[in-house]
């Protein structure tokens, strides 16, 4: 082999081991509905891009999840074992593709470990986390909280005038108990969370201020479906989310996020896993709660 020849061909390796390190971006997701689903490449840890808009890059940020908590059995203290962290990791997350689906695994100490699994649909998002308990300890309580945050202004709706929970005689407005939102000036009502019981008891303070400074509204009555939906400025698509038997529903309405988080119990051994859905679709709310109705029983719980 000629010396140009070899140097052709020590470049040629040179640059394929460089690109085999290289991992693919991978390619958005699309269902018919034309609602796009994505990997948030500017974040290692794991989140995901939804959009609906043409306009906007991503109409939801979904922290995939945002923290992961345990509490050990017999006890009452909780541990956090995750929390998201936005920018550049030292390990990022791996993802895999199948299908219609986005999926990645990992492991947090002492031995809980979790595969996260996202798939779109025809009408939304479906969000699974199964979890191994390979430790020693048994846990009462293990729960991914997943975040999707309205981040564009199609959606988003800091004074709650567009979100909506039902009740057993139809939908209401989630804040619909706290009238003076939309006079009360922003560093009054911010920072707050709204929030509706499904299984737990209804909390006898309407108005609780936290030791961190947030304020807890606690509406006076449960829900009776475990959703929480928000339509966009033009009323043309909403977004709901909801699980099988959360302990209640709630909203940060400064970002817009909406939350019914399931949890489980852990022993040592055992596999368990539990799913959520965020609906994205055309339609009116009585559609997003038709929906809700025929899929809630079939989720993993």
């Amino acid at each position: 082999m000629s010396p140009e020849n070899l140097f052709r061909f020590v470049s040629a390796l040179l640059m394929g081991a460089v690109l085999f390190q290289i991992p693919s971006k991978l390619v958005p997701i699309r269902n018919d509905a034309g609602v796009r689903l994505s990997v948030d490449d500017q974040n290692d840890l794991p989140a995901l891009r939804i959009a609906v808009s043409t306009e906007q890059d991503s109409d939801l940020w979904v922290l995939f999840p945002e923290h992961v908590t345990v509490v050990e059995r017999g006890k009452t203290d909780s541990q956090q074992l995750y929390m998201f962290r936005a920018g550049r990791q030292a390990k990022p997350v791996q993802w895999r593709r199948t299908g219609q689906s986005l999926e990645y695994q990992t492991e947090f100490q002492p031995g809980i470990r979790m595969v996260a699994h996202a798939s779109l649909e025809d009408d939304g998002v479906r969000y699974r986390y199964q979890f191994t308990n390979v430790s020693g300890v048994d846990y009462d309580l293990v729960q991914a909280v997943t975040d999707p945050r309205m981040v564009s202004p199609y959606f988003r709706d800091v004074r709650l005038e567009r979100t909506y929970v039902h009740h057993s005689s139809g939908f209401e407005l989630l804040a619909a108990e706290t009238a003076n939102r939309l006079s009360m000036p922003l560093s009054e009502w911010l920072p707050n969370r709204h929030r509706v019981p499904y299984t737990w008891p209804i909390d006898s303070e309407r108005v609780a201020r936290q030791a961190d400074g947030i304020t807890w509204y606690n509406k006076s009555r449960r829900v009776d479906e475990p959703l929480v939906a928000t339509q966009s400025t033009d009323g043309k698509w909403t977004i709901a989310t909801f699980s099988y038997d959360p302990g209640n529903v709630w909203v940060n309405p400064e970002l817009t996020c909406q939350h019914a988080d399931p949890r489980v119990s852990l022993g040592r051994g055992e596999t368990r896993s539990y799913e959520l859905k965020t609906l994205v679709l055309r339609g009116s709310l009585e559609r997003v709660l038709a929906k809700l109705r025929q899929q809630r029983p079939h989720l993993q719980h």
